[in-house]
């Protein structure tokens, strides 16, 4: 495990997983988050975006945490194992609400109150689209999360081993 995706619909624990695959495998880790927002809540480019990611994916090692479906094709090309965190809806919205007024290493700003068309998304949020994507590919090291106990089991067996 050299290159890693991490994906879920947002809240659902992707950022607080990759923090700790990361500090079990020495991984180093990269939050599309912080590669596609500035501090001001306003986003770069799409061509700089891209740069960046090129940058990342173009590395020997990573973890790369967020969904971002317009790249999610080319970051699975590149990885060699995928985290899907599938989780219920009001989990994920549960996980937004817990995060509120915290001071997060995965995003550029501190989020003071719940944005309503946030929770739309997530409401709304369609896992078809990415079962169909990781059906392609079966060379793949794929794993499935439906709780956060799922993920925190995995972290505990990998240190473990």
């Amino acid at each position: 495990m050299k290159k890693v995706l991490i994906i879920g619909s947002p809240g659902s624990g992707k950022s607080t997983f990759a923090r700790g695959l990361s500090k079990t495998t020495g991984l180093p880790l990269y939050h599309l988050d912080l590669i596609y927002w500035r501090k001001d809540k306003t986003t770069v480019s799409k061509e700089e975006f891209k740069k960046r990611l090129a940058d990342v994916l173009g590395k020997e090692e990573w973890i790369i945490d967020g969904n971002y479906f317009s790249t999610m094709n080319e970051r699975i090309r590149h990885a060699d194992t995928i985290f899907f965190l599938d989780l219920p809806k009001d989990k994920c919205i549960e996980g937004v609400k817990k995060r509120l007024k915290t001071k997060r290493l995965d995003m550029p700003w501190i989020e003071e109150e719940l944005d309503p068309d946030f929770i739309k998304f997530i409401e709304n949020f369609d896992t078809k689209p990415i079962y169909e994507l990781l059906n392609r590919y079966q060379d793949k090291r794929i794993y499935i999360f439906r709780s956060h106990q799922e993920a925190d089991e995995y972290i505990k067996e990998f240190y473990e081993s």
